[in-house]
């Protein structure tokens, strides 16, 4: 019989000390923590409790997916969820082709490199799928461009606020100051971190990671009152467990959904398996 462990990272805030000041302050990420964990928990997952605020730390987070990658084997399944701001930084290995910048998860004490996180991946055994859900930005510089693209309607119906300063703190992007200020004071550290690991693009994944992100690289993920926008909507798709689909059907069903400013994107890393996309999302 199969085994399910499901992980689930949530921060509404994150420590001023560490990020030039900023507190990163979002109202719904931790609830979406929350929520992805009780659909685990129906469909029949070990679920390990919610990293939330400040227990959501690099250490704790990496310790948490190290031990899930020593319980799991073949043909079991890890659910992780990330609901939080995102953040980059400059790429250094080469293994991001497109816009030389790496992105991460701004965790409460540090941010994550997605190097750190494939590597993680990279400790879990052949036949292990890995579905991850990422509910975050991943570009700093377009939500700086966000309220000179939206009409104040759009801008109230979208963040409950007309007022175009306020969308910097209803969205789940790193402002760009605050990382460049992050990473000139912290490059030798982020800078180690991706020199000595592997490249995602070389790294030797045994397992099948499906991966639905709350946006495009180059788009913002709203927060909301309840839960974010892209977690919101799939909590809508899913219905309860109504949904019968399989996780690409889930995600186009999301996608219809959304804002055309707020694609999820779907991709697969890892050893192939053709037949997890088509399963149906929460079976184990």
């Amino acid at each position: 019989m199969s085994t399910g462990l499901s992980v689930h990272i949530g921060l509404n805030q994150v420590d001023p000390a560490v990020y030039d000041g900023w507190s990163g302050e979002l109202g719904a990420c931790e609830q979406d923590a929350v929520d992805m964990a009780g659909i685990a928990d129906a469909a029949g997952f070990d679920v390990t409790d919610p990293l939330l605020g400040p227990a959501a730390t690099a250490e704790t987070v990496t310790a948490t997916l190290e031990a899930a990658a020593g319980r799991l084997a073949e043909g079991d399944i890890l659910f992780l969820t990330y609901s939080g701001h995102g953040g980059q930084v400059p790429d250094l290995n080469h293994d991001e082709t497109g816009d030389r910048l790496d992105e991460t998860w701004v965790l409460h004490d540090r941010q994550l490199v997605d190097d750190e996180l494939f590597e993680l991946f990279g400790k879990f055994a052949r036949g292990v799928r890995i579905w991850l859900l990422s509910d975050s930005c991943h570009s700093g510089t377009v939500a700086r461009r966000l309220p000179e693209m939206l009409s104040a309607q759009e801008l109230d119906r979208r963040f409950s606020t007309a007022d175009p300063a306020e969308v910097g703190r209803r969205i789940r992007a790193m402002p760009q100051s605050v990382q460049s200020a992050v990473y000139r004071r912290d490059r030798d550290a982020y800078d180690r971190i991706q020199n000595t690991r592997t490249a995602k693009d070389r790294a030797k994944i045994d397992a099948s990671v499906l991966r639905i992100s709350g946006c495009q690289d180059n788009q913002t993920s709203a927060d909301g009152i309840v839960n974010g926008l892209f977690t919101a909507t799939l909590l809508e798709v899913w219905r309860g467990g109504a949904f019968a689909g399989s996780y690409r059907g889930l995600h186009r069903e999301i996608v219809k959904r959304m804002p055309p400013d707020q694609t999820p994107h779907l991709f697969q890393v890892g050893a192939p398996n053709s037949a997890f996309a088509r399963q149906r999302p929460f079976t184990i």
